[in-house]
């Protein structure tokens, strides 16, 4: 498998533009500053993002008094930024929240405020003129504004909608910070949000630390209010619960009202205790960096922050208050038709598919075909269920012409309870094959009534070709043997990389016995680190765990994939015990693939696909794809004999040597046992 992979990126780095060594230096120190010296994304819930901010008066410099609850019910939203005429950082930032103000005018309120009792009147006059007149100005210098909303730096900027919540706590953008300045910003974090939140949407960064002069604030003081349905608990539920567990929703009861919680309370409290829900199970002391507030480096992290644990146990055990219902958050409101937008194509199961009432279905394979004369770039995919209370989870694979896919070769689309898309940024996007036929891979669940499902899928189109191609991995053994009553049976597979790339995420996937799963990074040097660590797999949860900022990895390195699995009685889910469990389709089988979304940094997409589409033109030895096939055939021909023989590629690419054969006798097109220079460029 690693071998075919290593073909598969070489194939695409041959028509790859080359970076230089001062680019590639370049872009590592910038990422390496702004790690430093700039704003990080923070846990939101940690960084009180989705709390209530009982009602203010804010008194500007002419002693006009404003209260901000009037002030979120006439704008869409409410932005309190705080500033100082005395902090080095707020004096910089000032001329950008003036032009942000004429940016973002109109529907949003801007409050500047100022928590420096000991600032000077005549420079403050003078900062609040600049706004002519587009925002509040308040002088706040017993500091009462600044710790009821939350802040911590005189350059923290708080965002809250019409209800009073925080949708935004953070920096206002990454120019400026102790002990550096940039030219222009590379993350407009603030604008970034109110962009989001304007077109109805959560901002994708909600959270980040703000460097600026730290405020002596008594924050904890914010806390003590007593937390209530609807001014804390509605919005944990909403942010965390409601997703799913709605009208409509593919939870087994709605948690969209006080009645809904109070009535689901012990079960509620059973499965946050237990960390079964919300669901996610990535391993906070594997993943969390401990020195931005446990960030977690998933971007789709669904874990509830300790103090939002804390807050909802809390109530939970004690009178599970209703409090003022004007202190309740603004509906969340949820799309009945597609979440990715106007999809440009959908394609739908031909004959829907019947679903029986009671006991367990194999998995069934759908085969739907596409109709495009040429390649499709896709930025965004959306799996539709047609029936989402018999639907447990969807792999979709695109099938070129005369091609086969199955679940080694990595999915294309994807449908998991809570998440049935894949929406990638600008210059992202997925390949479909010309005249592909996408097979769906359904698993049904009955639920008791017998019923039918016509599953489809939607797709945007990317608006050029995109800079990157998003692409998909699984790192696997298909030779895997569980013993009968093993109840913690570990087995391996690794991934060499033949070349740089960047991670975007993992997916581990197993069966019903599955146990737990572990991703670990092998450098060249030997320095071993875990990348993800789930000790509670749960097959219920397909997870996606995607990272904020993509992972890179270099030629050398490996990525070695465990997971184990208890084929024991003590597994309530396990078919039968009794059996020795193989590699299998169904359920009462097993499987051990660990899932990587990657591209590669160097690869013009456009080229890589026209070029897997032709055949062995471009291998002239003097062309580029040429020299490169040259270059990694003198990397697999250890003793420089001419000839790749099997024992070469397990000594550079050890421990995947079975599942490399078969694409090793694939090559070996006269069946010598040994690949050639000239075999090799006729893949």
């Amino acid at each position: 498998m690693t071998f075919r992979f290593a073909l598969t990126l070489f194939l695409a780095l041959i028509v790859s533009q080359k970076v230089t060594l001062a680019d590639e230096t370049s872009e590592a120190k910038l990422a390496t500053t702004a790690v430093r010296q700039g704003p990080r994304p923070l846990n939101a819930g940690e960084h009180g993002v989705g709390k209530w901010i009982p009602d203010t008066t804010l008194t500007d410099l002419a002693g006009h008094p404003h209260l901000l609850s009037e002030l979120a019910k006439s704008h869409r939203a409410v932005v309190i930024a705080m500033t100082s005429t005395s902090c080095p950082l707020s004096k910089k930032y000032l001329p950008t929240l003036v032009e942000l103000s004429k940016e973002f005018g109109g529907d949003v309120a801007w409050v500047i405020v100022n928590p420096i009792a000991t600032d000077k009147l005549d420079e403050i006059n003078a900062a609040a003129t600049s706004f002519d007149g587009r925002a509040i100005y308040a002088h706040d210098r017993d500091g009462a504004v600044a710790t009821r909303v939350g802040a911590l730096t005189t350059t923290d900027v708080i965002v809250v909608d019409a209800s009073r919540t925080i949708v935004y706590h953070g920096a206002i953008d990454d120019q400026y910070g102790l002990g550096y300045a940039l030219q222009a910003p590379r993350n407009r974090y603030l604008a970034d949000a109110l962009t989001e939140i304007d077109a109805g949407r959560t901002p994708m960064i909600s959270a980040t630390n703000a460097p600026g002069c730290r405020l002596a604030l008594n924050n904890k003081a914010n806390s003590s209010s007593s937390v209530t349905y609807h001014n804390r608990i509605s919005r944990l539920m909403q942010a965390h619960c409601v997703e799913c567990h709605r009208t409509g929703g593919v939870g087994p009861f709605s948690l969209e009202s006080i009645d809904d919680v109070v009535a689901h309370a012990g079960m509620i409290e059973q499965v946050v205790e237990q960390g079964t829900m919300p669901p996610w199970f990535a391993s906070e002391e594997d993943s969390a960096d401990k020195e931005s507030q446990s960030q977690s480096p998933w971007i789709n992290d669904r874990s509830l922050a300790t103090i939002e644990k804390q807050d909802l146990l809390g109530w939970l055990a004690g009178e599970m208050l209703a409090g003022d219902p004007s202190d309740a958050p603004l509906s969340r409101k949820f799309s009945s038709d597609w979440e990715i937008g106007e999809p440009d194509a959908v394609f739908q199961f031909n004959e829907p598919q019947p679903i029986k009432a009671t006991g367990e279905m194999p998995y069934k394979n759908v085969d739907v075909p596409t109709d495009f004369p040429e390649d499709k770039w896709v930025q965004a995919i959306e799996v539709k269920p047609g029936d989402r209370s018999v639907v447990h989870h969807v792999l979709v694979f695109a099938q070129g012409r005369g091609q086969a896919a199955n679940e080694r070769d990595g999915f294309w689309g994807i449908y998991v309870p809570g998440n049935s898309s894949l929406i990638y940024p600008d210059g992202f996007a997925k390949r479909l094959p010309k005249q592909a036929t996408l097979r769906f891979q359904m698993h049904y669940t009955p639920n008791g009534t017998a019923t039918t499902d016509q599953t489809s899928i939607g797709l945007v189109f990317a608006k050029k070709p995109p800079k990157h191609e998003v692409r998909v991995e699984g790192i696997y053994n298909d030779k895997i043997s569980i013993p009968p009553g093993a109840d913690n049976h570990r087995e391996v597979a690794s991934l060499p990389i033949p070349s740089d790339a960047r991670v975007m995420g993992f997916l581990p996937h197993m069966h019903l016995r599955g146990k737990a799963a572990r991703y670990e990074l092998i450098r060249a040097d030997g320095q071993t680190s875990t990348l993800l660590n789930v000790p509670r797999y749960d097959f219920n949860w397909q997870l996606l765990y995607r990272y904020r900022e993509p992972l890179r990895v270099s030629l050398g390195d490996t990525i070695r994939y465990t997971s184990w699995y208890d084929n024991s009685n003590n597994n309530p889910a396990n078919p039968d015990p009794t059996k020795t469990v193989n590699w299998g389709p169904q359920t009462y089988d097993e499987m051990q693939v660990g899932y990587v979304e990657y591209y590669l940094p160097d690869v013009v997409p456009s080229q890589a696909a026209s070029s897997e589409s032709k055949n062995s033109d471009a291998s002239k030895k003097d062309s580029p794809i040429g020299m490169r096939h040259a270059a990694l055939f003198g990397r697999l021909d250890v003793n420089r004999d001419g000839v790749i023989t099997k024992a070469e590629v397990r000594q550079q690419m050890p421990g995947d040597a079975k599942a490399s054969e078969s694409t090793f006798d694939r090559l070996d097109t006269d069946s010598n046992g040994e690949i050639t220079l000239a075999e090799l460029q006729k893949f």
